[in-house]
């Protein structure tokens, strides 16, 4: 142990020399002589091996090393994490999204893990292969949207708007703010995300022009090839979305003794994933309806001719009495084909149009709000006041009809 005596007087420059000392079986060592006392350096230094000092000596020299050693393998790491290409980053971004749980606390869906995957396996590696995460910057990703801009659009080759470039952009702000909350770059860089552009609205839209005619709707079902034509009367009069549409099979027709039948909405076809689910647009998506008594022989042909006997038989197959389902893209290319077929349809009107058809003249026989959020699954009254206007055309006529009933009363009680 060192004594505070040691430290008491400082030993002159004179009285300090280093010397080489050989003694026997411990090998040369330097030592330090400070007047009568002599301090050995090297092999075997002091203070002496096995004392207490030499071993607190010894744990801060290895406690030292291996704090180094943390160090530079953390700094190591971190500048292979900012060294990271997009493609090996952009994997490990799906893993993470898919495992991780979103804002609201929820797993995401199947649907939309895989929706984003297509988009990083289809656009963002393609466009960036191995480029250092870090290298992508705003010029670079302005160079990717033009490209995606020049895509046109799958469904509608004539489209100002191809329906790729705005969720291929998103899924990639997601990927580079990730990476900035984990350090691989210092912060994630300004994307310029096209505004969502109405597919035909306009600030001078009218409502009213999203209305088809009843002829009009059945212009459409006499164009759409016979065995997916009753999508038509599905989504006019049963006022259907497409994906429930689609979902629809044998089984969901239940008919009556009396010749009616209600239709059960139980299921609907998922746009990502060509699969059936029972994840309806919400709770209210779920109902039960009856089937209008006009196209109840039209169903009736239909469950006869393109529909195999199955009970969990497509309504919509693809192929006549087929198991599988008419998917949503390949409908997409009937309804253009079949709409561009009826010369006095309103441009860019829409299959969704049907339903809000349906609809509006629900609304214009008298159906109250609660009656139209049943009828159309609708779990946000919101949602349903646009058809409001047509429940007050409809209470403006039935007022005006009882004015002219309580008039002729009046006039007939005057001229007794």
């Amino acid at each position: 142990m060192i004594s505070p005596s040691d430290f008491t007087t400082a030993p002159s420059r004179a009285s300090r020399r280093l010397s080489t000392v050989i003694e026997p079986g411990r090998g040369p060592t330097t030592a330090t002589t400070r007047g009568s006392r002599t301090i050995r350096r090297g092999q075997n230094s002091w203070p002496p091996a096995g004392s207490s000092a030499g071993h607190q000596r010894a744990g801060f020299v290895t406690a030292h090393g291996q704090f180094h050693m943390a160090v530079n393998s953390a700094t190591a790491e971190a500048e292979k994490a900012r060294s990271i290409g997009f493609s090996e980053y952009a994997e490990r971004w799906v893993a993470f999204i898919r495992a991780e749980p979103n804002r609201s606390g929820r797993k995401r869906a199947i649907a939309t893990v895989r929706s984003y995957k297509s988009k990083v396996d289809g656009y963002l590696i393609p466009e960036f292969e191995d480029t250092p995460i870090r290298q992508i910057d705003e010029a670079r990703i302005r160079q990717m949207t033009d490209r995606l801009d020049a895509i046109p659009s799958p469904l509608n080759p004539r489209s100002k708007f191809n329906g790729i470039t705005r969720p291929v952009l998103i899924v990639l702000m997601m990927i580079l703010r990730q990476a900035a909350r984990e350090g691989v770059i210092p912060a994630a860089p300004n994307i310029s995300i096209p505004k969502q552009e109405p597919v035909r609205h306009d600030a001078d839209h009218d409502e009213d022009e999203d209305v088809a005619s009843p002829e009009q709707v059945e212009a459409l079902y006499e164009a759409t090839p016979g065995h997916w034509a009753i999508m038509v009367l599905f989504a006019a009069w049963c006022q259907l979305r497409r994906g429930e549409c689609l979902g629809l099979q044998r089984r969901d027709i239940e008919w009556h003794d009396d010749g009616t039948a209600t239709l059960h909405v139980r299921r609907q076809l998922n746009a990502n994933t060509g699969d059936y689910s029972e994840r309806l647009k919400s709770d209210a998506g779920r109902r039960t309806l009856s089937i209008p008594k006009l196209m109840i022989d039209r169903l009736k042909d239909h469950l006869r001719d393109n529909v195999a006997a199955e009970a969990k038989a497509p309504l919509i197959p693809t192929n006549i009495r087929g198991s599988v389902p008419l998917s949503n893209t390949r409908w997409g290319y009937v309804w253009a084909d079949a709409r561009d077929g009826v010369a006095d349809l309103r441009p860019r009107f829409r299959f969704h149009d049907l339903r809000h058809t349906g609809l509006t003249i629900f609304a214009q026989e008298g159906a109250t709000l609660a009656e139209l959020m049943r009828r159309g699954g609708h779990a946000d009254i919101r949602v349903v006041l646009r058809y409001q206007h047509a429940t007050m055309a409809r209470d403006r006529e039935l007022a005006d009809r009882m004015s002219d009933r309580v008039q002729e009363r009046i006039n007939a009680a005057r001229t007794a």
